[in-house]
């Protein structure tokens, strides 16, 4: 339980980190990129397996880089329910949204690598 609340604090500064890196994005405080993370964790457990599911032929054929597109939809439906956190209108902002999708992933890798890592 410990690991998952200091994962889960670590995944908000990284959203938070990301905010700050994009001008299109804008979290309010640090409690915003927590919660955001942890629906975004929802998010990703919940919607992201039946978008992908129904995206798959779409997948294939672009060889995986409609995955990114699917990372940008989770990314920004997070947004669309949390006030205090939005990633600036949708279809103008879809590269940023891409890119930073992309970042918290990788962040999140990282993240749970490392605390995965440390002494149990």
């Amino acid at each position: 339980m410990f690991r998952w609340v200091i994962k889960l604090l670590l995944n908000g500064g990284a959203l938070l980190l990301i905010g700050n890196w994009f001008q299109s994005i804008q979290i309010n405080s640090y409690g915003v990129a927590v919660l955001a993370a942890l629906i975004l964790g929802i998010v990703n457990s919940v919607i992201r397996p039946i978008l992908t599911f129904f995206t798959m032929p779409l997948t294939i054929l672009t060889l995986g880089l409609f995955w990114f597109v699917i990372n940008a939809l989770t990314f920004s439906l997070t947004a669309y329910f949390i006030n205090g956190f939005e990633v600036g209108p949708w279809p103008d902002n879809i590269g940023i949204v891409i890119i930073a999708a992309a970042l918290m992933s990788v962040f999140g890798w990282l993240i749970d690598w490392g605390v995965s890592k440390t002494k149990k």
